[in-house]
């Protein structure tokens, strides 16, 4: 039977298109591809969850720098610290812009949020107030009474259950109890105030649905024809949530100019409400829920999936539990509990942190960068208007870069200072985009796991070993929540018993 001509002619125009697109490719030094680059939707045929190994795959197969075709949007994936290290400072500059999505215009308030808005004027003042206002060393030294507090009730909290414990909770309840105490002066849970637990928990479900969201795939934005057939779905869910954000964080922005000047400092929102007052047109209500949101949403679900993490590796690696036992016993010892400022002095501690985050890194793919001008990494040219994909989590799992990089080996870190090991480990991005939350993280995490390891011993619910599957979403959380079970230690019972 022949093959009708349309089918011949499809071919042959099939095969001009890959041909040419090739040479094209060639000749004008751009990085190397997949091949085949689809007709309309480019590599997106490739793409499966979770997206950071599928683009770990394709880097192993092909090179650390890759420019693939996501539909209409060309996308640069780099996976190795020197091609990271060339995006994030000789080209900072040119990689400062973020690519127009869905969801950064309707939840990033038509990009102009801190996590959305283009590299400019706005950007720079968002990041001033982050860094100085909001997060500098001297505001965070004021809300220390806070977190110690919080630390102390999760000790008493764990006291108090004698059946196995869901960590995944407690992490939850404690990041956001300590951002929210420091954003408005209120504590959700634990509080014994039940309409203000029902409060929490209505935040918290707007909280997680954000998440959820922020990870939904919306065709539009790669290939956009399918917007103007009424793909309408996701769009719609994003707009619902943004109004039950808003409503909640002008109910709390009310609530706070009524009682101004209550408490003994100033919280983030009184702070954020003092600037409107020297300038409304720029510090609206508006403008103050969106950084609000920015703030709670990076520093609760990152810290609490980390800390979930870390005593997942820890209750599955007996032995460093037990060498970080010994270290904070040798360290601080029996009387007092651990602070914050302890930290420094427990290097072990900092390992257990530094090799979580390598294993399990909070943003697998850090926040998407998109290229102003033209530029050239690796040698290769990259074009304007190029989104940029840092691959953290192949970086971090590279047998190139890491001995046995599957396994969990704090001493890895021993000798390494603060939370950085060049561009092989950088949890918290790099560059003007990096997150200025940096330090509270670090304050959070390392003196809510001392205490837990100091205060007492921990168990697997069963013999079997923790399952340390991932699942689903942006902040790579765990599939199974994390449940286990504690004891006091003996050697801080009487401490404990005063508490």
């Amino acid at each position: 039977m022949e093959i009708p001509y349309l089918y011949i002619s499809l071919l042959l125009l099939l095969a001009s298109y890959l041909f040419t697109s090739h040479f094209r490719r060639k000749f004008s030094n751009l990085p190397p591809t997949v091949f085949p680059t689809l007709p309309i939707i480019g590599h997106l045929y490739l793409l499966k969850q979770p997206l950071y190994r599928t683009f770990a795959k394709l880097s192993a197969k092909y090179g650390p720098i890759l420019l693939l075709r996501l539909g209409s949007r060309r996308v640069l994936l780099v996976s190795s610290p020197s091609a990271a290290e060339e995006c994030l400072t000789k080209n900072d500059i040119v990689f400062a812009n973020r690519p127009h999505m869905l969801f950064g215009k309707i939840i990033g308030n038509n990009y102009t949020s801190l996590v959305w808005s283009p590299y400019g004027e706005n950007w720079r003042n968002l990041r001033r107030i982050a860094s100085i206002e909001i997060l500098s060393i001297h505001r965070l030294n004021e809300f220390h009474d806070v977190r110690v507090d919080e630390g102390r009730f999760l000790i008493r909290k764990l006291l108090s259950q004698s059946s196995a414990v869901d960590l995944k909770s407690v992490f939850y309840e404690l990041t956001l109890n300590v951002m929210m105490r420091m954003i408005s002066g209120k504590r959700y849970f634990g509080g014994d105030i039940p309409e203000v637990e029902e409060e929490g928990k209505r935040f918290r479900a707007i909280l997680s649905e954000t998440f959820l969201l922020s990870v939904a795939a919306n065709v539009g934005d790669y290939l956009p024809f399918l917007s103007w057939f009424g793909v309408k779905g996701l769009q719609n869910k994003l707009n619902a949530l943004k109004e039950k954000r808003d409503v909640f964080f002008q109910g709390l922005i009310e609530h706070i100019r009524k009682s101004k000047g209550e408490n003994s400092k100033k919280t983030m929102i009184e702070v954020l409400l003092s600037l409107q007052e020297s300038d409304p047109q720029y510090y609206t209500d508006e403008m103050i829920k969106s950084f609000v949101l920015v703030l709670l949403s990076a520093g609760t679900d990152t810290s609490a999936g980390t800390m979930e993490w870390a005593m997942s590796l820890l209750l599955n690696n007996p032995q460093v539990l037990k060498k970080a036992q010994n270290e904070i016993h040798t360290v601080i010892g029996t009387d007092r509990l651990i602070d914050e400022s302890d930290v420094i002095n427990l290097p072990y501690l900092r390992c257990i942190i530094n090799e979580t985050q390598r294993l399990y890194p909070a943003g697998p793919l850090l926040v998407p960068h998109e290229s102003s001008e033209e530029c050239i990494v690796g040698g290769y040219k990259i074009p304007r208007g190029t989104m940029l994909l840092v691959n953290q989590w192949a970086i971090h799992h590279d047998p190139n870069i890491w001995t046995d990089p599957e396994r969990f080996d704090p001493e890895r870190f021993e000798g390494v200072e603060g939370t950085r090991d060049g561009f092989k480990l950088m949890p918290f991005g790099s560059g003007r985009r990096s997150c200025p939350g940096e330090g509270l993280a670090i304050r959070v995490m390392g003196s809510t796991l001392g205490l837990l390891i100091q205060c007492f011993e921990w168990e697997r619910i069963s013999e079997k070993m923790v399952d340390m599957s991932e699942g689903l979403g942006l902040t790579l959380p765990k599939a199974e929540p994390l449940v286990a079970k504690c004891k006091p230690r003996l050697e801080m019972k009487n401490l404990l018993s005063q508490l």
